[in-house]
């Protein structure tokens, strides 16, 4: 039998609510649980605050720094270096899409007109 593959880019509501604890996060990515611990001190990534005592959680974005450091850190970045190089990963695709997302709507506004 066959495992369908899922577009997780499908369902964006449902990424925006995925919250994982940090032992699933790093049996997930390989990066142990102590690294992604210094990272946050670091201010690297943030966990999602559930309480005080609470096991720290990550969300979808955290989640996704959290490999593409990894990957940047393999590669010989230092973690500072690699941090930025994320940060601006980051803010370039957020200004794609937020130009997209303009686009569309101006585009639904000259079709209602």
């Amino acid at each position: 039998m066959m495992k369908e593959s899922i577009d997780p880019m499908l369902d964006l509501a449902l990424l925006k609510k995925l919250v994982i604890g940090i032992g699933e996060v790093s049996d997930i990515t390989g990066v142990p649980q102590r690294q992604i611990r210094y990272w946050e001190e670091k201010g690297v990534i943030h966990s999602v605050k559930e309480g005080e005592g609470s096991t720290r959680k990550y969300d979808y974005m955290s989640i996704k720094k959290i490999i593409l450091v990894k990957e940047l850190l393999d590669d010989g970045f230092t973690l500072d270096a690699a941090a930025k190089r994320v940060e601006e990963r980051i803010k370039t695709i957020d200004e794609v899409f937020q130009a997209l997302g303009e686009r569309i709507e101006m585009n639904k506004d000259k079709k209602s007109d």
